[in-house]
Protein backbone atom coordinates (compact mmCIF):
# COMPACT_ATOMS: atom_id res chain seq x y z
CA UNK A 1 0.00 0.00 0.00
CA UNK A 2 1.37 3.37 -0.92
CA UNK A 3 0.18 6.97 -1.00
CA UNK A 4 0.15 8.48 -4.47
CA UNK A 5 -1.28 11.96 -4.77
CA UNK A 6 -4.73 11.78 -3.21
CA UNK A 7 -5.14 7.98 -3.12
CA UNK A 8 -3.69 4.87 -1.55
CA UNK A 9 -3.20 1.73 -3.62
CA UNK A 10 -4.70 -1.28 -1.85
CA UNK A 11 -3.23 -4.78 -1.89
CA UNK A 12 -6.06 -6.00 -4.14
CA UNK A 13 -5.13 -3.45 -6.82
CA UNK A 14 -7.97 -1.03 -6.13
CA UNK A 15 -7.36 2.60 -5.22
CA UNK A 16 -8.94 4.34 -2.23
CA UNK A 17 -9.26 8.11 -1.70
CA UNK A 18 -6.74 9.07 0.98
CA UNK A 19 -9.11 10.86 3.36
CA UNK A 20 -12.64 9.89 4.34
CA UNK A 21 -15.65 11.75 5.68
CA UNK A 22 -17.17 9.69 8.49
CA UNK A 23 -20.85 9.45 9.40
CA UNK A 24 -20.28 7.79 12.78
CA UNK A 25 -19.32 9.50 16.07
CA UNK A 26 -20.97 12.92 15.67
CA UNK A 27 -23.80 11.57 13.48
CA UNK A 28 -24.37 8.24 15.27
CA UNK A 29 -28.09 7.45 15.52
CA UNK A 30 -28.35 3.77 16.38
CA UNK A 31 -31.90 3.06 17.57
CA UNK A 32 -33.39 6.16 15.90
CA UNK A 33 -34.89 5.29 12.54
CA UNK A 34 -36.19 8.67 11.37
CA UNK A 35 -34.06 10.28 8.66
CA UNK A 36 -31.77 12.97 10.04
CA UNK A 37 -31.76 15.80 7.52
CA UNK A 38 -28.70 17.31 9.21
CA UNK A 39 -26.71 14.22 8.28
CA UNK A 40 -27.89 14.41 4.67
CA UNK A 41 -27.03 18.11 4.56
CA UNK A 42 -23.57 17.55 6.08
CA UNK A 43 -22.82 14.79 3.59
CA UNK A 44 -23.95 16.93 0.68
CA UNK A 45 -21.69 19.72 1.95
CA UNK A 46 -18.77 17.30 2.27
CA UNK A 47 -19.26 16.12 -1.31
CA UNK A 48 -19.56 19.71 -2.51
CA UNK A 49 -16.34 20.68 -0.69
CA UNK A 50 -14.37 17.85 -2.27
CA UNK A 51 -14.77 14.67 -0.24
CA UNK A 52 -15.11 11.62 -2.48
CA UNK A 53 -14.78 8.94 0.22
CA UNK A 54 -17.78 8.42 2.54
CA UNK A 55 -17.31 6.11 5.53
CA UNK A 56 -20.47 4.61 7.00
CA UNK A 57 -21.54 1.60 9.06
CA UNK A 58 -24.66 -0.40 9.80
CA UNK A 59 -24.48 0.41 13.53
CA UNK A 60 -24.45 4.18 12.85
CA UNK A 61 -27.91 3.74 11.28
CA UNK A 62 -27.09 6.46 8.72
CA UNK A 63 -27.13 4.34 5.55
CA UNK A 64 -30.45 5.91 4.51
CA UNK A 65 -28.90 9.36 4.81
CA UNK A 66 -25.87 8.25 2.81
CA UNK A 67 -28.14 6.87 0.10
CA UNK A 68 -30.00 10.16 -0.15
CA UNK A 69 -26.85 12.30 -0.11
CA UNK A 70 -24.97 10.37 -2.80
CA UNK A 71 -27.87 10.23 -5.24
CA UNK A 72 -26.64 11.65 -8.52
CA UNK A 73 -23.00 11.50 -7.37
CA UNK A 74 -22.51 7.76 -6.84
CA UNK A 75 -20.20 7.18 -9.82
CA UNK A 76 -17.74 9.76 -8.48
CA UNK A 77 -17.69 8.49 -4.90
CA UNK A 78 -16.03 5.76 -2.87
CA UNK A 79 -18.44 4.24 -0.31
CA UNK A 80 -17.39 2.27 2.76
CA UNK A 81 -19.86 0.37 4.93
CA UNK A 82 -19.37 -1.96 7.90
CA UNK A 83 -21.15 -5.03 9.25
CA UNK A 84 -22.54 -4.64 12.77
CA UNK A 85 -20.83 -7.33 14.85
CA UNK A 86 -21.30 -5.71 18.27
CA UNK A 87 -18.84 -5.52 21.14
CA UNK A 88 -17.43 -8.07 23.59
CA UNK A 89 -20.61 -8.00 25.70
CA UNK A 90 -22.58 -9.65 22.87
CA UNK A 91 -25.58 -7.52 23.82
CA UNK A 92 -26.44 -6.31 20.31
CA UNK A 93 -25.73 -7.28 16.70
CA UNK A 94 -27.00 -6.96 13.14
CA UNK A 95 -30.64 -7.90 12.73
CA UNK A 96 -30.06 -8.89 9.12
CA UNK A 97 -28.14 -12.16 9.51
CA UNK A 98 -24.72 -12.75 8.02
CA UNK A 99 -22.50 -10.01 6.56
CA UNK A 100 -23.58 -11.16 3.11
CA UNK A 101 -27.27 -10.91 3.96
CA UNK A 102 -26.85 -7.60 5.76
CA UNK A 103 -25.05 -5.78 2.97
CA UNK A 104 -27.50 -7.07 0.37
CA UNK A 105 -30.31 -5.57 2.45
CA UNK A 106 -28.58 -2.21 2.94
CA UNK A 107 -27.62 -1.91 -0.73
CA UNK A 108 -31.17 -2.44 -1.88
CA UNK A 109 -33.17 -0.71 0.83
CA UNK A 110 -31.00 2.14 2.09
CA UNK A 111 -27.83 2.85 0.13
CA UNK A 112 -29.71 2.40 -3.17
CA UNK A 113 -26.65 1.28 -5.08
CA UNK A 114 -25.47 -2.05 -6.49
CA UNK A 115 -22.19 -2.17 -4.58
CA UNK A 116 -19.97 -0.57 -1.96
CA UNK A 117 -16.34 0.09 -2.66
CA UNK A 118 -15.19 -1.22 0.73
CA UNK A 119 -16.94 -3.44 3.26
CA UNK A 120 -15.57 -4.11 6.74
CA UNK A 121 -16.31 -6.36 9.69
CA UNK A 122 -16.76 -3.65 12.32
CA UNK A 123 -15.17 -5.65 15.15
CA UNK A 124 -13.68 -9.11 15.78
CA UNK A 125 -16.08 -10.04 18.58
CA UNK A 126 -17.92 -12.77 16.67
CA UNK A 127 -19.16 -15.62 18.82
CA UNK A 128 -20.73 -18.69 17.25
CA UNK A 129 -23.16 -19.20 20.13
CA UNK A 130 -24.44 -15.64 19.73
CA UNK A 131 -24.09 -14.85 16.04
CA UNK A 132 -24.61 -18.33 14.63
CA UNK A 133 -21.23 -18.30 12.88
CA UNK A 134 -17.57 -18.02 13.79
CA UNK A 135 -15.17 -15.20 12.95
CA UNK A 136 -13.70 -17.29 10.14
CA UNK A 137 -17.19 -17.96 8.78
CA UNK A 138 -18.03 -14.26 9.04
CA UNK A 139 -15.00 -13.51 6.89
CA UNK A 140 -16.04 -16.13 4.35
CA UNK A 141 -19.44 -14.40 4.16
CA UNK A 142 -17.64 -11.11 3.44
CA UNK A 143 -15.53 -12.86 0.78
CA UNK A 144 -18.74 -13.94 -0.95
CA UNK A 145 -19.69 -10.26 -1.29
CA UNK A 146 -16.39 -9.59 -3.05
CA UNK A 147 -16.80 -12.63 -5.29
CA UNK A 148 -20.20 -11.36 -6.41
CA UNK A 149 -19.05 -7.75 -6.91
CA UNK A 150 -21.24 -6.39 -4.11
CA UNK A 151 -18.10 -5.12 -2.36
CA UNK A 152 -15.09 -4.18 -4.48
CA UNK A 153 -12.65 -4.41 -1.55
CA UNK A 154 -13.03 -6.02 1.87
CA UNK A 155 -11.43 -5.56 5.26
CA UNK A 156 -11.92 -5.26 8.99
CA UNK A 157 -12.12 -2.71 11.79
CA UNK A 158 -10.88 -2.68 15.39
CA UNK A 159 -8.95 -5.93 14.85
CA UNK A 160 -5.94 -6.82 16.99
CA UNK A 161 -2.97 -8.83 15.71
CA UNK A 162 -4.41 -12.16 16.86
CA UNK A 163 -7.73 -11.39 15.14
CA UNK A 164 -5.98 -10.64 11.85
CA UNK A 165 -3.94 -13.82 12.20
CA UNK A 166 -7.14 -15.83 12.59
CA UNK A 167 -8.58 -14.30 9.41
CA UNK A 168 -5.36 -14.72 7.43
CA UNK A 169 -5.35 -18.46 8.18
CA UNK A 170 -8.55 -18.99 6.20
CA UNK A 171 -8.64 -16.03 3.82
CA UNK A 172 -9.15 -16.60 0.13
CA UNK A 173 -9.17 -12.80 -0.16
CA UNK A 174 -7.10 -11.22 2.58
CA UNK A 175 -8.35 -8.04 4.28
CA UNK A 176 -6.89 -4.94 2.63
CA UNK A 177 -7.91 -2.48 5.38
CA UNK A 178 -8.03 -2.41 9.18
CA UNK A 179 -9.81 0.71 10.45
CA UNK A 180 -8.83 1.47 14.04
CA UNK A 181 -8.84 4.31 16.54
CA UNK A 182 -5.54 6.07 15.92
CA UNK A 183 -4.10 9.41 16.93
CA UNK A 184 -0.75 10.82 18.02
CA UNK A 185 -1.62 9.91 21.63
CA UNK A 186 -2.79 6.40 20.66
CA UNK A 187 -0.38 5.12 18.03
CA UNK A 188 -1.44 1.49 18.43
CA UNK A 189 -5.04 0.69 19.34
CA UNK A 190 -3.73 -2.73 20.41
CA UNK A 191 -0.11 -3.87 20.78
CA UNK A 192 1.85 -3.86 17.51
CA UNK A 193 -1.22 -3.60 15.28
CA UNK A 194 0.01 -0.85 12.96
CA UNK A 195 3.37 -2.52 12.26
CA UNK A 196 1.74 -5.94 11.79
CA UNK A 197 -0.90 -4.63 9.39
CA UNK A 198 1.57 -2.62 7.32
CA UNK A 199 3.95 -5.60 7.18
CA UNK A 200 1.09 -7.62 5.65
CA UNK A 201 0.13 -4.85 3.21
CA UNK A 202 -3.08 -4.05 5.11
CA UNK A 203 -3.87 -0.34 5.04
CA UNK A 204 -4.54 1.19 8.44
CA UNK A 205 -7.39 3.71 8.51
CA UNK A 206 -7.52 6.08 11.48
CA UNK A 207 -10.78 7.17 13.02
CA UNK A 208 -10.77 10.08 15.49
CA UNK A 209 -7.30 11.19 14.31
CA UNK A 210 -7.84 14.74 15.57
CA UNK A 211 -8.28 13.65 19.19
CA UNK A 212 -5.15 15.51 20.42
CA UNK A 213 -6.77 18.76 19.26
CA UNK A 214 -10.43 18.10 20.05
CA UNK A 215 -9.96 16.15 23.31
CA UNK A 216 -6.41 16.97 24.39
CA UNK A 217 -4.95 19.88 26.29
CA UNK A 218 -2.36 22.46 25.19
CA UNK A 219 1.24 21.37 25.56
CA UNK A 220 4.45 20.49 23.74
CA UNK A 221 2.64 18.57 21.01
CA UNK A 222 0.04 21.24 20.21
CA UNK A 223 2.74 23.90 20.30
CA UNK A 224 4.64 21.98 17.62
CA UNK A 225 1.44 21.72 15.56
CA UNK A 226 1.07 25.51 15.80
CA UNK A 227 4.70 26.04 14.75
CA UNK A 228 4.37 23.74 11.76
CA UNK A 229 1.04 25.30 10.85
CA UNK A 230 2.68 28.72 10.63
CA UNK A 231 5.55 27.29 8.57
CA UNK A 232 3.23 25.68 5.99
CA UNK A 233 0.36 28.18 6.24
CA UNK A 234 -1.94 25.42 7.45
CA UNK A 235 -4.15 24.92 10.50
CA UNK A 236 -2.99 22.59 13.31
CA UNK A 237 -5.74 20.18 12.23
CA UNK A 238 -4.39 20.07 8.68
CA UNK A 239 -0.87 19.44 9.97
CA UNK A 240 -2.15 16.61 12.17
CA UNK A 241 -4.05 14.99 9.29
CA UNK A 242 -0.99 15.32 7.10
CA UNK A 243 1.08 13.59 9.81
CA UNK A 244 -1.37 10.68 9.66
CA UNK A 245 -0.91 10.48 5.88
CA UNK A 246 2.87 10.61 6.25
CA UNK A 247 2.58 7.53 8.49
CA UNK A 248 0.95 5.74 5.49
CA UNK A 249 -2.37 5.78 7.35
CA UNK A 250 -5.70 7.02 5.97
CA UNK A 251 -7.53 9.52 8.20
CA UNK A 252 -11.31 9.37 8.70
CA UNK A 253 -12.72 12.59 10.09
CA UNK A 254 -15.94 14.60 10.19
CA UNK A 255 -17.48 18.01 10.83
CA UNK A 256 -20.66 19.97 10.19
CA UNK A 257 -18.71 23.19 9.57
CA UNK A 258 -18.37 23.87 5.80
CA UNK A 259 -15.08 25.76 6.21
CA UNK A 260 -13.57 23.00 8.32
CA UNK A 261 -14.78 20.39 5.84
CA UNK A 262 -13.05 22.30 3.04
CA UNK A 263 -9.82 22.50 5.06
CA UNK A 264 -9.86 18.74 5.64
CA UNK A 265 -9.43 18.02 1.93
CA UNK A 266 -6.74 20.67 1.48
CA UNK A 267 -3.95 18.51 2.89
CA UNK A 268 -2.45 17.29 -0.37
CA UNK A 269 -0.58 20.43 -1.40
CA UNK A 270 2.11 20.21 1.27
CA UNK A 271 4.09 17.56 3.10
CA UNK A 272 6.04 17.28 6.32
CA UNK A 273 9.69 16.34 6.21
CA UNK A 274 10.99 13.17 7.89
CA UNK A 275 12.31 15.04 10.92
CA UNK A 276 8.96 16.75 11.52
CA UNK A 277 7.07 13.47 11.21
CA UNK A 278 9.49 11.82 13.63
CA UNK A 279 9.28 14.65 16.15
CA UNK A 280 5.46 14.63 16.14
CA UNK A 281 5.53 10.85 16.50
CA UNK A 282 7.96 10.90 19.43
CA UNK A 283 6.30 13.73 21.34
CA UNK A 284 2.85 12.22 20.79
CA UNK A 285 4.01 8.80 21.98
CA UNK A 286 5.21 10.30 25.30
CA UNK A 287 1.78 11.76 26.00
CA UNK A 288 -0.82 10.10 28.19
CA UNK A 289 -2.94 7.70 26.13
CA UNK A 290 -6.06 9.20 24.57
CA UNK A 291 -8.56 6.40 23.95
CA UNK A 292 -12.20 7.28 23.33
CA UNK A 293 -13.71 4.02 22.05
CA UNK A 294 -13.63 0.27 22.79
CA UNK A 295 -12.36 1.06 26.28
CA UNK A 296 -13.88 -2.06 27.82
CA UNK A 297 -12.03 -4.21 25.33
CA UNK A 298 -8.72 -2.41 24.90
CA UNK A 299 -8.02 0.04 27.75
CA UNK A 300 -6.07 -2.74 29.47
CA UNK A 301 -3.25 -1.84 27.09
CA UNK A 302 -3.04 1.78 28.24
Amino acid sequence: MSLSGKTFKLADGNSIPAIAYGVGTKWYKHGRNEIDEKVVEALQTAIQKGFVHIDGAEVYNTDQEVGLAVEGHRNNLFLTDKYFVGDSSHADKSQYGTPYESLKYHLEKELKTDHVDLYLLHSPFVKKEYHGFSLAEAWQSVEKLKDEGLAKSIGVSNFAVEDLEEILKVAKHKPVVNQIEFNAYLQNQTPGIVEFAQKHDILIEAYSPLGPITKGEPGEFTELLDTLGKKYNKTPGQVLLRWVLEKNILPVTTSSNPDRIRLFVEIFDFSLNKEEVLKLTEIGAKHKTLRQYWKKEYSKYD
